[in-house]
């Protein structure tokens, strides 16, 4: 299924109105302010955040997983789905596979498919948290970290397979996660355990191409709860200096301890140029992978208020940040799931370019506390939902994504084509 322009016009016609008298009135808002609303929309419009090919089906716990109709079923259908995305906001221009769920039969073919939907290869993502059919050596005692040579070497293989993939497809990175760690205390030396990781990530970044980057993701627990190798941002910062200068710290907002700031990482790692991205997503207690924006839009958009700033002021030369959805839908359409996260993280970029960043100052050198909380509040309880739609708009997408999406019955499309019982590759 592909959506059309007619159908994006018909639509964006019954709204328009409406639409262009809400922009107007936020447009002059922003004026008195000394804000500049096309600015703020170009901005916005360059914003592309990367769909993972393992988020396009139902997610689900160890407990169990309840799939959905119409979930794509092979690697085309995937980029299919993340092309309708597209289409629908202009705002998901890239996907990002996970090897080996997602290994391309063809490259050449899978490549020329994404650009015919106008989208790129993000970075590309190992997985030594699994075993695989026909695998030589287990991870259960871990992979990069493992104690034994044979299994670090078939785990840093993986990682150089990856990077041929990802060479064949046009993609410029690769994300490491691992799930090495400890159960118990004493099952691990802690040290050595750090010491062989790295050494194995060295490895791989000398297999690096010069135009490639590597993210080190990390996280404090799960799937080890007495210790994991690469437990917080420091350690993955670490890991990455010692690496060389394309390794880079990946945050992802889900893994970390709870009431953790995550903005003060941010800007830290931006200071020291070695943030490398995002993985967005949302959480209540932990790693819940949530729809982003759904339970802490304040502290999304008082992150965005800090890339904003490092993005402005890069005197560490911190690189161009990769921005990718990284969220299980485990009981939402998952198309419908990503829409709502693709407008969730526009809209607390756009709610950060409207702060009143001299003001905001101001209020900090005086020490004025309150004035610099107003500050911030100000612009994000600014409905900034009109700049979005207007950069919709100006690209050809939909004013309503979801609306559109609803109203056009793609699910049930979806599902006439695929078949009710279809059910995502990976997870």
């Amino acid at each position: 299924m592909k959506i059309e322009a007619p159908h994006i016009s018909a639509h964006n016609e019954l709204l328009l109105d409406n639409h262009r008298e809400a922009f107007a009135y936020l447009q002059r808002q922003l004026a008195q302010k000394g804000l500049d609303a096309d600015k703020i929309i170009e901005q916005v419009s360059e914003l592309q955040t990367a769909i993972p090919s393992w988020a396009l089906g139902a997610g689900g716990t160890r407990f169990g997983r309840f799939s959905g109709i119409g979930e794509p079923g092979s690697l085309e259908q995937k980029i299919e789905d993340v092309g309708l995305l597209h289409a629908l906001t202009r705002s998901a221009g890239a996907i990002s596979l996970h090897i080996p769920w997602d290994i391309p039969g063809d490259a050449a073919a899978i490549r020329a498919q994404a650009a015919e939907l106008g989208l790129a290869f993000d970075a590309v993502n190992s997985n030594t948290f699994q075993d695989q059919k026909g695998q030589a050596h287990s991870y259960k005692y871990g992979s990069l970290c493992h104690v034994d040579d044979a299994v670090r070497a078939q785990a840093v293989q993986h990682n150089i397979e990856v990077i041929e993939t990802g060479k064949a497809l046009g993609s410029k990175s690769i994300t490491v996660w691992l799930a090495d760690g400890a159960a118990f205390p004493g099952q691990h030396n802690l040290r050595h355990a750090l010491e062989r990781t790295l050494d194995s990530l060295k490895k791989i970044y000398a297999h690096l191409p010069a135009d490639w980057k590597m993210y080190i993701e990390y996280k404090p627990y799960e799937p080890n709860f007495y210790s994991t190798v690469i437990q917080d941002w420091g350690t993955s910062y670490l890991l990455a200096t010692e690496c060389g200068p394309r390794a880079f710290t990946l945050v992802d907002l889900g893994h970390h301890l709870p009431n953790t700031n995550i903005e003060q990482i941010v800007a830290t790692l931006m200071m020291r140029g070695r943030l490398g991205g995002f993985h967005f997503n949302d959480s209540k207690y932990g790693d819940d992978d949530l729809t982003v924006g759904s339970i802490k839009p304040y502290q999304l958009f008082l992150i965005f208020n800090e890339l904003v700033y490092g993005m402005a002021n890069n005197t560490a030369g911190n690189p161009p940040l990769a921005w990718m959805i990284d969220a299980s839908h485990n009981v939402k359409d998952p198309l419908e799931d990503l829409l709502q996260s693709l407008e969730a993280i526009r809209l607390a970029y756009a709610q950060a370019l409207m702060i009143d960043t001299d003001a905001l100052e101001e209020a900090r050198q005086a020490n004025d506390v309150t004035r610099a909380q107003e500050v911030l509040q100000d612009a994000f309880r600014t409905d900034a939902r009109p700049l979005l739609r207007e950069a919709r708009y100006r690209s050809g997408a939909a004013l309503g994504p979801l609306a559109l999406y609803r109203s056009l019955d793609v699910r049930s499309q979806l599902a006439r084509e695929r078949g009710k019982a279809t059910i995502a590759t990976g997870l």
